[in-house]
């Protein structure tokens, strides 16, 4: 019984003790340096391995197609940003199965991963009539203007409905009327 509390006691404690541990050791997926993104017919490697600079630049990512074998067979381009992140990107890139490897500076190599690009479609685009002056707005449903006439018969309207409206509630309420 006391090994038992005892241990249980201890839990938090050993639980504490081992997070920086596990912090440290980060996940597993980060062990290959590099981070390989597609979006379209592009291509994206970031990494943080790189953080040492050599004649400007911090290094160079390669795109190697299935039939290439080592990184001066493939697409180079060098690495840009500041010593926290670095980042490479290939444009126009067709559908496939490649493989990005990123060499530091220095001459290490901060990881390969391989990356599958799919099949771009194009949407096909048509095209509509649309209207030549715009929209056609005005008073009512009216496309011209008939000026002062327009008013006025507006205006006549607008009073014989009010004075029917009067006249109808004054002859409910007359006398010997619910």
């Amino acid at each position: 019984m006391r090994i038992t509390q005892t241990l249980v006691r201890s839990g938090p404690a050993v639980a504490v003790a081992a997070l920086p541990l596990a912090l440290v050791a980060g996940p597993a997926a980060a062990a290959t340096g590099i981070d390989v993104t597609t979006s379209g017919a592009t291509v994206q490697v970031t990494t943080s391995e790189c953080v040492t600079r050599s004649s400007g630049s911090m290094g160079n990512a390669s795109l190697l197609s299935s039939g290439q074998a080592n990184f001066a067979q493939g697409r180079q381009v060098t690495l840009s940003g500041i010593s926290s992140s670095q980042s490479a990107a290939w444009s126009g890139v067709t559908a496939g199965t490649y493989t990005v490897i990123v060499v530091c500076a220095d001459g290490s190599t901060a990881g390969t991963q391989s990356v599958t690009v799919s099949p771009v479609s194009t949407p096909t685009i048509s095209a509509t009539a649309s209207p030549s002056r715009g929209v056609m707005g005005g008073m009512g449903s009216t496309t011209r203007d008939y000026g002062g006439v327009t008013y006025a018969v507006g205006g006549v309207l607008v009073v014989a409905g009010v004075g029917a409206t009067v006249w109808v509630l004054r002859r409910r309420s007359g006398p010997g009327r619910l």
